[in-house]
Order: structure tokens, then sequence, then C-alpha cells
């Protein structure tokens, strides 16, 4: 196949399983192709094994296909795995003329500011592509059966962003009237409903911290300072990689981290299993916290 009907087809691909529905002229005029092409190309990815679905005169390609599987573990990054990712990048020597290419590819495939977006598969598939519609179309929603810690019933929210990988959904709650977090996993089954946000100007996604801490509504961020040993260096690179930003050099053998956290659980737990190689630096309530969890548990 030649380079430019390759990159037809994914260009059509990326219409095809889009947020947004395309009818044969809308593919048709946006990709500057003719109907008899758009057709020819749907049957080449039928041929593939992908399964085509239509809704009216809309038209998509099923993420649930055969194959497709594979190509969105491909094409997606999390946010943590596009950091490994530019690091790999930046460490080629800058003499290199891939490095350049390597980098374009790598930031045309995801979005800095969200990278939110890979594939969601399962049985929370069909509940995920409610909340995306709900979210583009600025509509209530009800959440059927949401098992919380206390309780299983039906919220009625206003969903407006997701964590990443879709693992939790952020809503105003009408009934409480305050931003929430909901696991996706939780929901038994999402019902858009005809009515628009009426609370739009009081969504807010709250604040989540490098160890993946979600803030509480109204929660002041917690600002830590650990002067961090080689070990406790390795192992926060590997396991919390955007942690990056937040750390500076001060030796051969030392490094500060200099960041604020949703809460104490996160970086407490990382604290306490490195307490050798971890010097906490003008932290009064991490040294409160960790004095508690050391009388409660060990004491």
């Amino acid at each position: 196949m030649d380079q430019p009907k390759l990159e037809r087809l994914l260009r059509l691909m990326k219409m095809l399983t889009a947020n947004v529905e395309y009818s044969v002229d809308d593919l048709a005029d946006r990709l500057d192709m003719s109907r008899r092409t758009i057709y020819r190309y749907i049957d080449t990815f039928r041929e593939a094994g992908f399964v085509i679905k239509k809704h009216g005169n809309y038209i998509r390609l099923d993420k649930e296909s055969p194959h497709f599987k594979d190509i969105s573990q491909l094409v997606h990054f999390t946010e943590e795995e596009a950091v490994i990712l530019r690091r790999a990048i930046e460490s080629i020597d800058d003499t290199n003329l891939l490095k350049q290419n390597l980098k374009r590819k790598l930031y045309s495939v995801y979005d800095s500011g969200t990278l939110a977006d890979t594939i969601v598969k399962g049985s929370n598939s069909s509940n995920v592509h409610s909340l995306i519609e709900a979210i583009e179309n600025h509509k209530q929603v009800i959440l059927h059966n949401y098992a919380s810690s206390h309780s299983i019933r039906d919220r009625k929210v206003e969903p407006f962003g997701f964590t990443t990988n879709y693992v939790n959904v952020w809503c105003f709650d009408t009934e409480d009237n305050r931003c929430k977090i909901f696991k996706t996993a939780r929901i038994g089954k999402v019902e858009l409903c005809d009515t628009d946000f009426q609370h739009a100007e009081l969504h807010k996604e709250n604040f989540i911290d490098i160890f993946r801490m979600i803030a509480t509504e109204g929660g002041e961020p917690i600002t830590v300072k650990l002067l961090l040993g080689r070990l406790a260096y390795n192992l926060i690179m590997e396991e919390y990689p955007l942690s990056e930003k937040y750390i500076t050099k001060q030796d051969a053998s030392h490094w500060l981290l200099d960041t604020k956290v949703a809460n104490l659980q996160g970086v407490g737990r990382f604290t306490i299993g490195l307490m050798d190689d971890i010097e906490i630096i003008e932290s009064p309530e991490l040294k409160e916290y960790i004095n508690n969890y050391i009388n409660k548990y060990f004491i």
C-alpha cells in the first residue's frame, strides 16, 4: 500500500473511532474524498476484521473489534507512560536526526493537558462511552446502582472529566451540590438525561498529587520537602514518574523533592518504607503523621 493511501486510511480510522459521530457525507467532506472512496475504505476495514456499526446515517468503527485492543495499546498512553517515553527520547543525543521526529510523533499522539485517552475495555465500556457523550453534550446523567462504601443507589450528576484511564469520573452531584469523583467500575448503568447542565459554573476537578492521591472538596494541598538518597530517588522516579518536575539534585547522592500533596497517605507510605534513606525537611504535618503511624502500629 502506498503512503498517501495509508495516511488516508489512518485519518479515516481516527474519525471513525472519535467521540463524535460522522455520516459518510461528513467523512467525505472532511477528508476531501468521494463517497465511493469512503465506502471502499470502510469495506477494507470490514475485510480486515473490524466491526462497522451504523446508527441512522452515522457510521463508526467499533472499539471492541478484534485487533483494536492491540492497536489501542500501541497508540494511547497514560500520562506516566508518556513521561517515561519522553525521558527515553530526551536521552538521545541532540545530533541524532531522528530525535525531533520521535518527539513530534509522540506529542501528536497525546495531549499533555489531558493525557487520559486510553481505550476502555470490558463491562465499563458502554458506561464510559455514555459519560463521554454526556460531557460533550453537557447533559446530566443518572448513575444507576452506584456502589459506594456505604450504599448502593442511584445518583443524578453532571459529569465533566475523567482521571487517567477513565478509572474515575469527575461529576457535580446534584443532591449534595458539590463536585465528587465516582469510580466508573462501581456504576451499574449510565442513563443519559434530556436535562442540560444546571451547575456548569461550579464544575471543578480537585487536586491530584504525584502519589495519585485526590484532594477532598475544599481541602488545602500540603507542602512536603524530602531529601532523598539514591535509593529513594530511584524508586520515586520509577514508581511515580510525575515527581520528576519537583525534584532538584543537591549533590552527587542527594535530591530534594519539593511538592504539594492532596493528603499524607501516599507520601506517608512512601516515606515510611524508606525511612533510612529519606530526611523530612520543613514538613511538620508529615512528621506528625509518621509518628502517629509508628505509635499506632509498632509500639
